[in-house]
């Protein structure tokens, strides 16, 4: 009986992908949301990721360094090695994770809290497809949710920077020559890839369980825990396909 309840919840997942396509709405208003959605999702979101971007940076970096205890061993790999941790898994993946609580949250407990006070039913009453108006306007706004991990990167690197020359574990040379050593420009690609990726997820698993979610007020909070659980869930999985796919 789980795994059939499962299935129905995957099935209805897609499904939900073709009604938001359906019937949209007007673009003037539709802008408006995509606006909000924007100054609510991204640019509400900037402050934490690059709190955390920065000092995990700075962790990798001494980390490492504490690692290098063979005095025959460079000390470029200081910055090499953070390089690699932040571009490769830290902002795309980890700050995804870390962005599932927030957003995801934040969509489920919105859109669900509209459900329960029935002001769905209303959109739907007036002819308004529902979750076009609701999950399309998200979705365009996570598009520039790359712009975020970018960001995360740049700090991520910085922090690494700022904790290795000033703490004493290396001098600015060696560092730069670290970041710069063996760079692929795929690796970049590959990041964003993930991160397109996780944007789609980000915006519509959040979305899928308020919209679907039954009970009240109570039934909010249980949902957007469910929601980010299985976001994070899907977001580690998924990180595990492509990196098979586009790494080996």
């Amino acid at each position: 009986m789980m795994l059939i309840r499962y299935l129905s919840q995957i099935g209805r997942y897609f499904l939900m992908w073709r009604e938001i396509f359906k019937k949209p709405t007007k673009w003037s208003v539709m802008r408006g949301l995509i606006f909000k959605e924007i100054d609510d999702l991204i640019i509400g979101s900037l402050g934490i990721v690059a709190f955390i971007s920065f000092f995990v940076g700075g962790v990798v970096a001494i980390q490492t360094a504490l690692n290098l205890t063979n005095p025959l061993i460079p000390k470029y790999l200081i910055g090499f090695a953070t390089r690699q941790s932040i571009i490769l898994e830290f902002a795309p993946t980890f700050i995804s994770i870390v962005m599932a609580g927030k957003m995801g949250s934040f969509i489920t407990s919105s859109i669900g809290t509209m459900r329960v006070t029935e002001q769905i039913d209303a959109l739907e009453v007036m002819g308004v497809n529902s979750l076009n108006y609701l999950v399309f306007p998200k979705l365009i706004a996570l598009l520039l949710y790359p712009f975020i991990i970018g960001i995360a990167m740049f700090l991520g690197i910085l922090g690494g920077f700022i904790a290795s020359v000033y703490g004493g574990f290396g001098n600015s040379a060696d560092y730069i020559d670290g970041i710069q050593r063996d760079f692929l420009p795929f690796h970049i690609a590959y990041a964003f890839i993930k991160t397109f990726i996780f944007a789609l997820l980000l915006a519509t698993i959040p979305s899928f369980h308020g919209f679907y979610m039954k009970g009240g007020a109570l039934e909010v909070g249980k949902a957007s825990t469910v929601a980010f659980v299985w976001t994070s869930v899907t977001i580690i999985l998924m990180n595990y396909i492509l990196t098979q796919l586009l790494l080996t």
